[in-house]
């Protein structure tokens, strides 16, 4: 009996933390795995991921196989659409988590999270927990290791309800160069906002180093909620980018002129100079030019003489004068 008990435990725990199968969903990355009760929906509509089920104490995770690593300047853009059922919940997050965040998936607080994690993530809570001073039960806030947000934005200003049951879409974007997080939000269907509805500056490799980082959507349930959590697309990009292509300003003339605070005056005259010759040249190139067209034309303004000088006669006129009148007798 004691066998059975064990056998049962433990197929329950490889059934939490073996991923569920991702073959169908076209609008997502296709290397993600589920856990948890996260798993697959197929209807007439299309394909989509339920992080929740309607009922207390459920969990989910969507995460991306391949870990991430900020030792190099990484930027990274997270886009996907979700909803959230009318009804009380913590809503979902997007969150980085260095380390096997699945097989310690859920932790012991809210968004399936744990606190021995240093994690950074990006809440779209539709609750208020007065214990970590949340702003009301529509925010959205920036977490780095702790519940306790170091940015909130209320997200009613921009006129939208998370667990209002429509779709909306997310962007998450950190750029490495600037070592700042924008967020932005915004309806189904309706373009990317240009203005974040919240943004913070961190530096993710001083957090991590040259740690593995796991990047995912996840969402949970206390023992009182039954708030449905659906993710309809994911897609994730990375880009390293090079410390030279951004330690320099738009304008490189005057990042040469003026290096460090000091004014480098060859350089600028070597500028000044190659800048006179080019005017030179092309100045030379347009009087040659002149000349040639200008000779051409003055020689086909001058009369021509006969190709052969054979064609020209020539006749002799004799002329007789009379000595004594100076009369002409012819």
């Amino acid at each position: 009996m004691v066998a059975l008990s064990l056998f049962i435990y433990c197929s329950l725990i490889l059934l939490l933390v073996q991923p569920s199968s991702t073959k169908s969903l076209p609008n997502f990355d296709p290397d993600i795995d589920l856990f948890g009760d996260a798993h697959v929906v197929v209807s007439d509509g299309g394909s989509h991921v339920k992080l929740t089920r309607p009922t207390p104490s459920s969990s989910g995770l969507l995460l991306r196989q391949k870990p991430v690593t900020f030792a190099d300047p990484t930027s990274l853009s997270a886009e996907f659409s979700f909803s959230v059922s009318p009804d009380g919940g913590d809503g979902l997050v997007l969150v980085l988590v260095p380390g096997d965040f699945a097989a310690s998936f859920p932790g012991n607080g809210s968004f399936g999270l744990s606190s021995r994690n240093k994690y950074l993530a990006i809440e779209f809570d539709t609750s208020k927990d007065d214990n970590v001073g949340d702003l009301n039960a529509n925010h959205v806030g920036i977490d780095v290791g702790s519940l306790v947000s170091v940015a909130v934005a209320n997200v009613s200003a921009v006129n939208l309800v998370l667990n209002s049951g429509k779709k909306m879409n997310a962007w998450v974007d950190y750029e490495a160069s600037s070592k700042t997080l924008e967020v932005r939000l915004s309806k189904m269907g309706e373009p990317r906002p240009s203005n974040p509805i919240i943004s913070h500056s961190v530096d993710l490799f001083k957090i991590w180093g040259g740690e593995p980082v796991f990047v995912g959507v996840s969402s949970s349930n206390d023992d009182k909620s039954v708030q449905v959590v659906s993710v309809y697309s994911w897609k994730l990009a990375l880009r390293n980018v090079s410390k030279s292509l951004h330690s320099q300003p738009a304008e490189p003339l005057g990042y040469d002129a003026k290096k460090n605070g000091k004014f480098r005056p060859l350089k600028v005259l070597a500028r000044v100079i190659f800048g006179t010759g080019c005017v030179t040249l092309v100045t030379f190139v347009v009087l040659f030019m002149w000349v040639i067209f200008f000779q051409k034309h003055e020689e086909e303004s001058l009369p021509k003489i006969p190709d052969h000088p054979a064609d020209i006669r020539y006749e002799r006129i004799d002329v007789a004068v009379d000595k004594n009148t100076g009369i002409d007798e012819n």
